[in-house]
Parts: C-alpha cells; structure tokens; sequence
C-alpha cells in the first residue's frame, strides 16, 4: 500500500486576523505555521494504512523553502518520504497549484514505474478553503475521487470511503489507484515522538521547482468579517450596586 499525501503550510491562526497593507494577504509576521488540520489527518490515516499493510507514505507539498518543516513533522509521525515543490510565489492558486502537483506525481510515479494505490487529501486548508484541489489532481490523473470522508478501508484493490451528508450515511466503492480527501475528525492524529523526530532530522527532503502558469484569477482584495464589539459596565460596589441591578433585571423582564 503506498500513499502520497498532499499537505498545505497554514498560518496558526488563534486570534485576531490581521492583513497586510494591500489587503491581498494576510499579516503573518507574528503567526508560527502548521499544516491544515484536515491534512494532519491525511497523514495519519495515510500511516495507518501503511502500518496495516505495509508500504510506503510519501508526503508532498508547495510552498516556501520553510515548508520542510510541515514535512519533516509529517517523517516525524511515520511517513517515509517527503517532497518540496519550493517556490517564493505567493500567488499559486487553486488552478495553479493542480498542475505543479499533478506534474509532480506524474514525475514520481514514472520513477517508480508504478502508481500510487492511493492519493490522500485533506477536504480543504485551513487557511483559503478551496476545497477543489484534490478534486482538481483526480480529474487531471483520471482517477475516481471521494470528498468529505470520514471513515476508511482499503482493500482487495478498492477503497470504501464514508461520509455523512444530511444525516445520511453515504458509502463509495472507489477501484484502486483513487484520490480521497478526509476530514478532521477520521482519527486523532499522533504526537510526534522522540525517536520520530531524529528520524525526521536525518531525511533527505527531495525538492523540486515548480512552474508557475498563470489562472485567469486575479485577487482582488481580501475583507475581515466583522465581530461583535462587547463591553462590560460595572454597576457599582457592594450594596450601592444593588438599585441598578435590580433596574436592569426588571428592564430585561427577569424580574417585575
């Protein structure tokens, strides 16, 4: 069973979103990364298979040259190899990205002279939540594509994903080689370990320069959703808040 697991460097994003001056990106200046918690599962359940039946993970993404750290913390839970499709473009959307994967996995699996049985994604990142990516690489591969999973086996030359959709279970009976994206929630990926972490360290991550095409897309600018504003206002101290408590209690109708 040999997987390939696509990953995306995401900004940990755990307060107040902030942009750049152009409005076109966000402010990661005092962000740290991570990678996209549907992909996190990705990775796991792409070791879990390989651990049931032996094989290989490879894990891949594009981005910037400080993405080896995503992948090296994917080595560092049990996949085996690892490729950077390094670019310093910031502009790689959807469309883009497809082709510099797909060409990719076409490059590795001409290598091995042999496909991948499976090609695992996570259902969308974090950070732009396309959700077309995966979708995208399976219809250029001409493989068959399952999204939004949440259980899966693999066996017998076939894939039998399935997910929930509006209370219903639904199962897909996908022949192997085949594309899957998972969703957060399919495992509880696992902590790296200290023995994973060496491991990881001495890897040699494969690197390749993708080339970028252009979409057709243009960004336009980017808009922060507004929140609430609240505030609190102290009625008093002691027994001097009593008189506006009790007001406002009856202004709310709690009491009369």
């Amino acid at each position: 069973m040999d997987v390939l697991v696509c990953v995306k460097r995401v900004p940990m994003v755990g307060g107040r979103i902030a942009l750049q001056g152009d409005r076109r990106r966000l402010d990661t200046s005092l962000l740290g990364f991570t990678v996209s918690p549907h992909e996190e599962c990705a990775v796991e359940e792409g070791v879990r298979l390989s651990e049931a039946a032996g094989g290989s993970v490879t894990v891949l993404t594009l981005g910037p040259p400080e993405a080896v750290e995503q992948l090296r913390t994917a080595i560092s839970v049990g996949a085996h190899h690892a490729l950077l499709l390094e670019t310093d473009r910031d502009d790689f959307g959807p469309l883009a990205t497809t082709r510099a994967i797909t060409r990719a996995i076409e490059g590795l699996e001409a290598e091995r002279q042999s496909p991948f049985d499976l090609l695992l994604f996570g259902n969308e990142a974090a950070d732009t939540a396309d959700y077309q990516v995966g979708v995208r690489v399976a219809h250029a591969l001409g493989r068959p594509v399952a999204t939004g999973i949440k259980h899966l086996e693999v066996g017998g030359g076939s894939a039998r994903a399935r997910r929930t959709y509006r209370g219903t279970e639904e199962l897909f009976i996908l022949a192997l080689p085949a594309v899957v994206t998972v969703k957060e929630g399919i495992n509880l990926p696992r902590y790296p370990s200290l023995p994973g972490r060496m491991r990881a360290k001495k890897t040699v991550v494969a690197t390749l320069r993708p080339t970028y095409e252009a979409e057709g897309l243009e960004m336009r600018s980017l808009a922060v959703p507004t929140t609430e504003r609240r505030s609190a206002e102290v009625l008093g101290h002691g027994v001097e808040a009593v008189p506006p408590l009790v007001e406002l209690l009856v202004k709310l109708g709690v009491i009369e």
